[in-house]
């Protein structure tokens, strides 16, 4: 059974399962200031994102016919950071295969 979940319309992804496979990909650096709409769908618990880690990736998929991978694990960082005025973070981007291994339900499984 997956323990934390992000679940976005008909879709999920296992967080635990997504951050053992991140071990095997480079961190690297995005800027998260496309995404600042997206706290205005995602719930977002502000204490907790005033506590969040920064110095912790996001994790992003890639999702089948998107144009741009989806962050799966830290929405608290990215609301604390843009509030902070922190335009960038570090961020872990799963391959295909890694993106099928931790999706629970959606895109036809």
């Amino acid at each position: 059974m997956a323990g934390e979940m992000f679940v976005l319309l008909g879709w999920a992804w296992d967080i635990d399962t997504a951050a053992r496979l991140a071990t095997r990909h480079p961190v690297t650096r995005a800027d998260i200031r496309p995404l600042a709409w997206a706290r205005a769908v995602i719930q977002i618990d502000r204490d907790h994102a005033a506590t969040a880690d920064l110095s912790r990736p996001l994790l992003a998929v890639p999702v089948p016919n998107a144009q741009t991978p989806l962050v799966i694990d830290g929405w608290h960082r990215i609301h604390r950071a843009l509030t902070a005025g922190i335009h960038t973070l570090p961020v872990v981007l799963l391959d295909e295969g890694d993106e099928r291994a931790c999706r629970v339900r959606g895109g036809g499984l």
